[in-house]
């Protein structure tokens, strides 16, 4: 009971009532009975007690420790993912940034919680990851219309991806699900599952309106974007069919579209090499972990370098 009591303790203490954060009743409950027990014990019977407290708060700290640099481990993997995307094929790769940033234009306009939206731009940046397979390298980098196996091939792309991430589920339990549902429809005639309405994801729904934004107005290796206007035009017919009808209306908001629009045209400029200070044309989305892990990485150098001196 000490050891289990003095790993909640420091839980109880980091967060406080006003944060939201709630305990399970059964730590309510250990906590309760191990302070009663604790005050009508004499000094010097609490000497266990207490090294039983300090024991359960370590633990604690060094599983959260332990959890932190996994999480940070699996966000390095998928970066490096996203960079080998780029690598094999920048088209794509600047095609997926541009998808994930007007889906988080959508999720936020839907008024998404933050866990959500991150969930959402993880699957609409890795949803062309199964692009990447050998098998469809050739048909990928042709510059030639697709014919009717090709079509075919391609078509296995969501599946492909899905298992490139599967080892990804615990971190990320929704990403290979969006992955693989990016091309299903909401009347149930899509691929590969043929998944109908709500049983369709709610990352993928979105991603599937932004990914249908970006194949029309912008110019693709086998097609000319073909702008703005008619992107919009192409989602609004699709509502109900293709699309989310709620989402779609989302997107048909006059402020939805100018954002959009602001941020097509944005897309569009010139981009820069990466060693120049100015901002990279294309969508730049960056893992939240990098910048957390650098503040740590320099607070700590400082702090030796003063030890030094």
């Amino acid at each position: 009971m000490y050891l289990v009591a003095g790993c909640w303790l420091p839980i109880a203490a980091y967060w406080p009532p006003t944060s939201g954060v709630r305990l399970p009743p059964t730590a309510n409950s250990q906590l309760a009975t191990f302070l009663r027990f604790q005050t009508s014990m004499r000094p010097r019977d609490q000497l266990p007690v207490l090294a039983a407290l300090v024991a359960g708060a370590a633990l604690f700290a060094r599983e959260r420790r332990g959890r932190q640099t996994v999480e940070r481990f699996a966000a390095a993997a998928l970066e490096t993912l996203l960079n080998a995307i780029e690598a094999n094929d920048a088209e794509t790769g600047q095609h997926v940034r541009r998808v994930a940033t007007y889906a988080l234009t959508i999720a936020e306009m839907a008024g998404l919680d933050e866990r959500r939206r991150h969930a959402v731009e993880r699957v609409a940046l890795f949803h062309d990851i199964g692009k990447i397979h050998e098998a469809l390298f050739d048909i990928v980098h042709d510059h030639e219309k697709l014919s009717a196996s090709d079509r075919r091939a391609i078509d296995t792309h969501p599946r492909r991806g899905a298992d490139v991430l599967a080892p990804l589920d615990a971190f990320y339990p929704e990403l290979a699900e969006g992955v693989l549902s990016h091309h299903e429809r909401w009347d149930g005639t899509g691929y590969p599952r043929r998944l109908r309405g709500r049983q369709i994801p709610l990352e993928a729904r979105i991603v599937t309106i932004a990914d249908t934004f970006d194949a029309v107005a912008h110019s693709r290796r086998y097609q000319k974007g073909r702008g703005v206007d008619d992107a919009i035009r192409v989602i609004g017919e699709g509502r109900g069919t293709q699309f989310d009808p709620t989402f779609v209306d989302f997107v048909l908001f006059p402020p939805v579209i100018s954002r959009l629009e602001r941020e097509h045209i944005a897309a569009g400029q010139p981009r820069s090499r990466r060693r120049t200070k100015n901002k990279e044309a294309v969508p730049d989305v960056r893992f939240r972990w990098r910048s957390e892990s650098l503040r740590s990485l320099r607070s700590r150098k400082d702090r030796s370098s003063r030890d030094v001196d």
